[in-house]
C-alpha cells in the first residue's frame, strides 16, 4: 500500500479533529477526500505529510512511519497545502530551483524546465512569484510538489483560483499523473471528483462516512435518481411534491424543475400523469442518477 492509515484520531484540546479513522490507498489510485469545512480533511492531509502528529493511532506511507521516520516520508511525497506557501520575492524558476536543491537534485536545470512545461508555466517563468495571478501561483506549488517526482501526491485544493481553461488542463495534468502516482485530492469542487478521481472517501465530523468508487457510491445511494423536467406553464412546488415516489423539489429556473425521486423509484410516469391532470404541457424530460455532490449532501447533510 502506499498509504495506510490505522485508527487515527487527533484532538486539538477537547476536539476530536479526526475520530478513529482508517483507509488505504493503493499505488495508482486517484482518491478524492472530500467533507464540508472542519471536517478533518486537511488535518489528516497534515498527518500523512508529517507536518503534525497525530494523537492516537498509525499512519505509513510507501511503508515508512509518518511518526518515526519523517524524513523518508518526505522524500516520497510531494504536498500542495491549501494555502500554497511560497517565497513571492523570488522568480518562478529561482524558486523552483531552489526547490531542487532542498532535494538534492543535480541536474537542477533541466528539471525545473521540464516541471515549468509539464504544468504550463512558460509565458510566466521569468516572472516573480509575488506578480502572478493564483491561479499561476498554484501551478508554480503543484510544480514544487512534483519535482522531485515522488510516489505519493497529496494536493488539499489544487484547482483552487484557477480559470476554466485552467481547469480543464490541471484536470488532464493530474489525470495523467494517476497513471504513474498515488494521488490524494482534497476539493469542494465536485466536477472536479467526477473528471479525475476512480475513489472518494467522504469524511464528516471527523469519521469516514463513506469510502467507495465513484460508480459504487452512485449505486449505494440512499437517493434515488434526478428527474430534470421542464414545463409549458407554471406549476406550484406544493403540487409536485405530492407525486407519488418524490423526496425532493428545486426550481432551476422558470418552469424548469428539479425533482429527486426516492430510492429506485422511477417517477416519469407519474410526472407525464401530473402533467395532464394539470392540463399542462412537458416540454422535456431528462432522467439522470445521483452525481457525486447529490451525495455529498445526502451523507454530510446534519453539518
Amino acid at each position: 500500500m502506499s498509504v495506510k492509515v490505522e485508527n487515527i484520531t487527533k484532538l486539538y484540546g477537547t476536539q476530536k479533529a479526526l475520530d478513529d479513522v482508517s483507509f488505504e490507498v493503493k499505488a495508482g489510485e486517484v482518491v478524492g477526500f472530500l467533507g464540508p469545512n472542519g471536517a478533518g480533511k486537511s488535518t489528516m492531509m497534515r498527518i500523512l505529510t508529517c507536518f503534525i502528529p497525530q494523537t492516537l493511532g498509525n499512519a505509513k506511507v510507501c511503508g515508512y512511519d509518518v511518526t518515526e521516520q519523517p524524513l523518508e516520508v518526505r522524500k516520497r511525497v510531494g504536498y500542495l497545502p491549501e494555502n500554497n506557501p511560497m517565497y513571492t520575492d523570488m522568480y518562478v524558476k529561482e524558486y523552483l530551483s531552489f526547490i531542487c536543491g532542498i532535494y538534492h537534485i543535480n541536474n537542477d536545470k533541466q528539471k525545473v524546465d521540464e516541471m515549468i512545461a509539464t504544468v504550463g508555466l512558460g509565458d510566466e517563468q521569468k516572472k516573480k512569484i509575488g506578480a502572478l495571478s493564483k491561479g499561476y501561483r498554484q501551478r508554480v506549488g503543484l510544480a514544487q510538489a512534483l519535482i522531485h517526482n515522488p510516489e505519493v501526491l497529496i494536493l488539499d485544493e489544487p484547482t483552487s483560483g484557477l480559470d476554466p481553461n485552467q481547469l480543464s488542463e490541471i484536470r488532464a495534468l493530474l489525470k495523467q499523473i494517476g497513471k504513474e502516482k498515488t494521488v490524494i485530492l482534497s476539493t469542494h469542487i465536485m466536477q472536479e471528483v467526477e473528471a479525475v478521481c476512480s475513489r472518494v472517501i467522504i469524511v464528516n465530523k471527523g469519521k469516514i462516512v463513506a469510502d467507495d468508487s465513484t460508480t459504487l457510491l452512485r449505486q449505494k445511494s440512499r437517493a434515488g435518481n434526478i428527474i430534470m423536467v421542464e414545463f409549458a406553464a407554471p406549476v406550484l412546488r406544493a403540487d409536485l411534491e405530492q407525486i407519488r415516489g418524490v423526496s425532493s423539489v428545486e426550481n432551476v429556473s422558470g418552469n424548469t424543475w428539479k425533482i429527486l425521486s426516492k430510492q429506485e423509484t422511477d417517477i416519469r410516469s407519474d410526472v407525464f400523469r401530473f402533467a395532464v391532470e394539470k392540463n399542462v404541457s412537458v416540454l422535456s424530460m431528462q432522467k439522470s442518477g445521483q452525481n457525486i455532490e447529490e451525495i455529498f449532501r445526502e451523507l454530510t447533510r446534519s453539518s
